[in-house]
């Protein structure tokens, strides 16, 4: 595979260095992609060329002067869920059309920090509720691969912004799989840390136990380069962990360069419960393929029964609503946002909430209100919340004399657009691999796997707490393994300045 091909943001950062590609170049190649695919794949919300190359001739300046940082100048899309003073942070909802924050997430001036640009801000469903990118206030996003398929969801438009070639790298959220299952069903890397590995000061609020900040790119060592920026301790959230950060780019650049031989050694649980019912057939032959494959590189595969995996989707959806109707509680037309006059204070609320929350979030708030209510709480939501611990134990428990587990990221690939629309139950059964790892909060990681008629499938590794740098590592060889076609992003030029590829 020529150098051209594999190019990616980590040898873009070598070629900016060398002189082979200015910032101004990317900047003018994403615009370019945003304007001939972003009309009919609708990735983003705004996208501001003009600002976009104003920053990137900044950052040449910078670089002119011998004070650039590795990757400076090179363009990111957000997810419209992080707050930014330079773009509007609606969340894909009518209640917050126009609203600009005071402030950025900690995530996004991180980004800023490490001389990224920021070009835009990404289509969600609405508060990140959603599995395909068709709840959104502002239109659905569609599959690049395929427009007529969704792109997953909540992340879809971050997910397929980089599926695209718009952007090298994206970040996105994720509650109960939102950036993992985009990655799926788009062929991109998403990466979910740890709960409390990066900070969600400046993240909207969907489920504040559950939401964390997460990675999308076209390869691994991207996401451990990007996870290495946005990772680390930040006091203005007190979840956020103190945990040293790792070299995550120098884990995955180790799994590149091993490739087959990272595996030697190595044991992956496999559970068979995310193999069976619920599942497509071709799906899963695919993802068994895959660790198959690695099993004759060396690795140990250890077949596992966690039998609460059958109650996680349960507990997730009752955990997300109740917090849901809490988080959103403050949106109520007064202090921000979309306000409908009514004849009270409480009327202008009911018009506000009415008019500016869509299907889905209307939905979402009645569930959680009544698993918190009396009579219910007892009933739904602790019960929830002890499913929840035994899901947590489990994972540990098959972590224990394990590297990893390995898993389909989604039941099946992308679906058509409207397919689930009427059927709330079919939407929401499309998480059913990915909720464990986040009611657990442990990382997890999504590489393209293959194909299923035509369309990318998606392989998960899940890890205990802090472990990211493992996961990318045997991500990483897998990539080696099995290597994967990138965007293109009309910048094969670049590859010039890269000895023997983007590595």
């Amino acid at each position: 595979m020529s150098a051209a091909e594999r190019i990616d943001a980590v040898g873009l950062s070598r070629a900016l260095a060398a002189g082979t590609v200015r910032s101004a170049d990317l900047a003018r190649a994403a615009a370019q992609r945003v304007g001939t695919r972003d009309g009919e794949v609708h990735a983003f919300l705004a996208f501001d060329g003009g600002r976009l190359e104003a920053l990137a001739e900044g950052a040449d300046r910078t670089r002119a002067a011998g004070q650039a940082r590795p990757y400076e100048g090179v363009p990111v899309a957000v997810k419209d869920n992080l707050t930014t003073t330079a773009f509007a942070t609606t969340c894909g909802s009518r209640i917050l059309e126009d609203y600009r924050p005071p402030y950025d997430a900690t995530a996004v001036r991180r980004l800023e920090a490490a001389g990224l640009l920021v070009a835009g801000k990404t289509n969600l469903d609405e508060f990140a509720m959603g599995s395909s990118t068709e709840h959104s206030a502002y239109g659905p996003t569609r599959n690049p691969v395929d427009p007529t398929r969704v792109p997953g969801g909540s992340s879809g438009g971050s997910a397929a912004a980089v599926a695209a070639g718009m952007v090298a790298w994206a970040l996105g959220s994720d509650t109960g799989g939102s950036v993992r299952q985009p990655a799926a069903y788009c062929g991109v890397v998403g990466l979910k840390p740890t709960y409390g590995r990066v900070s969600r000061y400046g993240l909207v609020a969907f489920a504040s136990s559950l939401d964390q900040v997460g990675t999308l790119t076209r390869t691994v060592p991207e996401a451990g380069a990007l996870l290495g920026i946005v990772a680390g301790h930040d006091p203005h959230d007190a979840t956020c962990a103190a945990e040293p950060v790792d070299d995550y780019l120098g884990a995955a650049q180790a799994g590149l360069a091993e490739g087959e031989a990272a595996f030697a050694g190595r044991t992956l649980a496999i559970p068979r419960e995310a193999f069976g019912p619920g599942v497509d057939p071709a799906v899963a032959a695919e993802v068994e393929a895959c660790a198959r494959r690695m099993e004759r590189a060396g690795a140990r595969l250890r077949e596992v029964s966690i039998p609460s995996l059958s109650v996680a989707l349960s507990a997730y959806y009752l955990v997300a609503t109740a917090e849901a109707s809490s988080n959103l509680a403050r949106f109520d037309g007064i202090r921000y946002g979309l306000r409908e006059p009514g004849a009270s204070v409480l009327d202008t609320h009911r018009r506000s909430r009415e008019a500016g929350f869509g299907e889905e979030v209307k939905r979402r708030i009645l569930l959680g209100t009544y698993a918190l209510s009396a009579g219910y709480y007892d009933a739904y939501y602790v019960r929830a919340q002890k499913a929840r611990t035994r899901v947590r134990d489990d994972l540990f428990a098959a972590l224990a004399d394990a590297d990893a587990l390995l898993t389909p990221t989604a039941p099946d690939v992308a679906f058509p657009l409207g397919a689930h629309s009427a059927d709330p139950l079919a939407m929401y059964a499309v998480d059913i691999l990915t909720v464990p790892a986040s009611l657990a909060g442990f990382p997890a990681l999504s590489v393209p796997a293959g194909r299923v008629t035509g369309l990318p499938v998606g392989l998960q590794l899940i890890g205990r707490p802090f472990a990211e740098a493992l996961l990318l590592r045997l991500g990483a060889a897998w990539e080696a393994m099995a290597p994967w076609p990138l965007p293109d992003m009309g910048l094969a030029d670049a590859a010039t300045a890269v000895e023997g590829g983007s590595r």
